[in-house]
């Protein structure tokens, strides 16, 4: 009786996860570039009270043997990278990602981020920033007397401005990706880490190498499906009455 609670609590426990898990996967429906998480889980040490194939009469092996498990443990929670919905903005500033690759983000410490979240805005100075204020990697600045509306960025992460009545090079825009970009930490404000489990990052141009390609005007949406969610989130609850 003692071992059947302990391992009903572990089993509560690890649901637990998977309830917090669901519902912040719900929370971020409508979060730019937001990933999905899934909890996996795994059965606890089992105590082994026969071998299989322990003699239980003379000549006469069991085929099988008698095990008692322990419960459950959640192993780890994993961010599922497809693809989320592109929604045109009309902004020309806004950049949504069509396929593999992250942008990079400098923070005000000198330290990269990573996101999958273009919607970016010039700040005061021109320069390129995303919603925390946070530069895109590469510095690309709109100089004063350039209307934001004339900004084009290509596919390949060129980015051009009519000035003086002239196009006018702003930068290009680099995307990176990772071998494992599961193993990254979420950081918060659609941001991502490196990690060891992550690997280093790769960079490159956007459509070259394995990368995605850039879509002016688009952003990318979350992939959390809400009809999915709703589903674990009730068989995480159990059956009910």
């Amino acid at each position: 009786m003692i071992r059947a609670l302990y391992s009903s609590a572990s089993g509560m426990k690890a649901q637990e996860i998977l309830l917090d898990v669901t519902a912040n996967n719900l929370a971020n429906v409508n979060t730019n570039g937001f990933k999905r998480s899934h909890v996996d889980f795994a059965d606890l040490v089992y105590s082994t009270l026969r071998q299989g194939g322990a003699e239980v009469a003379v000549g006469r092996p069991s085929p099988v043997g008698l095990q008692v498990g322990s419960g459950s443990r959640a192993v780890s929670t994993t961010k599922l990278f497809t693809a989320g919905a592109l929604e045109q903005t009309g902004n020309s500033t806004d950049m949504a990602i069509k396929g593999d690759g992250f942008f990079k983000i400098v923070l005000p410490s000198g330290e990269f981020r990573y996101t999958r979240d273009g919607a970016f805005h010039p700040d005061a100075t021109g320069l390129l920033v995303n919603g925390d204020g946070y530069a895109l990697d590469g510095a690309i600045t709109i100089p004063a007397d350039v209307n934001p509306t004339t900004v084009s960025v290509g596919t390949d992460g060129t980015v051009n401005a009519i000035q003086n009545g002239a196009s006018t090079a702003l930068g290009n825009v680099q995307l990176y990706r990772f071998p494992n970009p599961a193993g990254l930490s979420s950081e918060g404000s659609n941001l991502y880490q490196i990690t060891p489990a992550s690997g280093a990052e790769v960079a490159g141009t956007p459509g070259s190498d394995g990368l995605g390609i850039i879509r002016q005007a688009f952003l990318e949406r979350s992939n959390v499906e809400v009809v999915t969610e709703l589903i674990s989130l009730i068989t995480a609850q159990g059956p009910t009455k």
